[in-house]
C-alpha cells in the first residue's frame, strides 16, 4: 500500500494506492461488496495520519466514532491483483459528525465505486454524541477557513 496526502484550499485530501488481494474477492474474482468497508476504513485512517493524529489517539481521548451513515455506489467491479486508488476528501469542518467522501478508481482512472460515510464524536464514559475533540478540530481548522 502507498499512502499520499495532501491539504488544499477548503479540503484536506488522501491518496491509497493498494492491490486487490485474493480474499478479498468472491468466486468471480471480483471484490466481495462487504469489503470496501475495510478499503475506506483505510482512507480514513490514513486521512487522519496524514493530519497529525490517528483513530488510537482520539480513542485515547475517550472519542469513538462510529458510523451513521454509508452510501455506496458501484460503477465496476474491482478484480483480483487489480492495483487500485482510493481518494478519500473531508470537503467540510466537522461539527460533531465528520464526513469522509471517497472516490475508488482503477490504475486506468476509471471510476470502479464512490462512497459517502458519515462518523459520530461519541463519548465513551457518557456514549453520547458530542463535538468534533479540541485537538482534531485544532489540526484541521486551518483548512476550513
Amino acid at each position: 500500500m502507498v499512502r499520499e496526502g495532501y491539504i488544499f484550499g477548503c479540503m484536506i485530501v488522501n491518496n491509497t494506492r493498494f492491490r486487490v488481494r485474493y480474499a478479498e474477492t468472491d468466486q468471480m474474482g471480483y471484490v466481495y461488496y462487504g469489503n470496501y468497508a475495510a478499503f475506506f476504513e483505510v482512507g480514513r485512517v490514513e486521512l487522519l495520519r496524514d493530519l497529525g493524529t490517528s483513530y488510537k489517539s482520539l480513542e485515547d481521548e475517550g472519542v469513538m466514532l462510529p458510523v451513521r451513515d454509508f452510501t455506496t455506489r458501484y460503477f465496476r467491479p474491482a478484480k483480483y491483483d487489480q492495483e487500485i486508488f482510493l481518494e478519500t476528501r473531508l470537503e467540510e469542518m466537522p461539527g460533531s459528525r465528520i464526513t469522509f467522501h471517497y472516490t475508488l478508481k482503477s490504475a486506468e482512472d476509471e471510476v470502479l465505486t464512490t462512497a459517502v460515510i458519515t462518523l459520530v464524536f461519541v463519548d465513551m464514559k457518557t456514549q453520547r454524541p458530542m463535538k468534533i475533540p479540541e485537538s482534531l478540530a485544532k489540526l484541521m481548522q486551518p483548512h476550513f477557513g
